[in-house]
């Protein structure tokens, strides 16, 4: 773990020291991290997108699959100690053929009814969903729309500004999500792995079963059809990189004295 983000931390220490950001933080595996607003600031945000998203995405009304996607994320949420700006986590599923999931800011969780067919049982679908909700715990908005702050240093982003019109994008950006709601926009590579392994953690501490991650992610590589670019000119692992990683983050867990929940799609 050191070796990959110690490159990354040694950066960010340097970019805080050169531009003396009282900022500086470090993420759950230790990472450096610039961090410039409030957890106050990046709740509103999100659960501002999120009630936009809502209003303009398609949700589905199956009964059964809500209640399967609720089952696996409460399991997880479970887990998590109370958090600073928001009292419950909140899941909606949305009817997309889009392959993806997400989490904002605030405690909030998408998933899109394309996922499910790629995840093949609960175990799989906790793997996504516990990636999304390390992003959040991980401060990976907040940290990625402060680095754009600090690439636009003659902006200054205010709690009013991230609400205007002119910085509209470049917040949505910072939560992952594209200008138009319902588009989503990749994390870093770094930010990636970081919630691959926080993830991880997160649905075997549930009772999920670790090593069925490797099998979503070779289901996800199925369904790519090649159509990932490869890992230097992409901001995410590559499948075989992500598998790697995961079997021997799997290799070092401890045995988790976790009932095995029981969510049926």
């Amino acid at each position: 773990m050191t070796n990959i983000f110690s490159f990354s931390f040694f950066k960010t220490s340097l970019l805080c020291a050169s531009l003396a950001i009282a900022g500086c933080s470090t993420s759950p595996t230790g990472r450096g991290q610039v961090i410039m607003f409030s957890d106050t600031e990046m709740t509103q945000l999100g659960t501002q997108s999120f009630e936009e998203m809502k209003k303009q995405e398609k949700i589905s009304l199956d009964k059964k699959t809500n209640q399967y996607v609720a089952c696996v994320t409460n399991a997880i949420t479970k887990q998590l100690p109370p958090q600073n700006s928001f009292q419950h986590w909140e899941v909606v599923v949305f009817d997309s053929k889009q392959v993806n999931a997400f989490a904002l800011p605030g405690g909030k969780i998408g998933v899109y009814t394309g996922l499910l067919k790629v995840a093949e049982n609960q175990d799989q679908l906790a793997t996504v969903i516990g990636h999304e909700i390390a992003h959040v715990l991980a401060n990976h908005s907040n940290e990625r729309l402060s680095q754009s702050q600090i690439t636009n240093l003659g902006l200054q982003l205010s709690s009013a500004a991230l609400s205007g019109s002119e910085y509209h994008s470049m917040a949505m950006a910072g939560l992952g999500l594209g200008a138009q709601v319902g588009i989503l926009l990749p994390y870093g590579r770094t930010q990636e792995s970081e919630s691959d392994i926080l993830g991880l953690e997160l649905m075997a501490k549930a009772g999920f079963n670790p090593n069925e991650s490797i099998k979503l992610w070779q289901n996800m590589a199925k369904a790519a059809d090649g159509a990932q670019p490869p890992e230097l000119l992409s901001t995410h692992p590559s499948h075989s990189t992500r598998i790697k990683d995961l079997q021997n983050k799997i290799n070092k867990l401890p045995k988790y004295q976790t009932n095995k929940p029981n969510c049926k799609a």
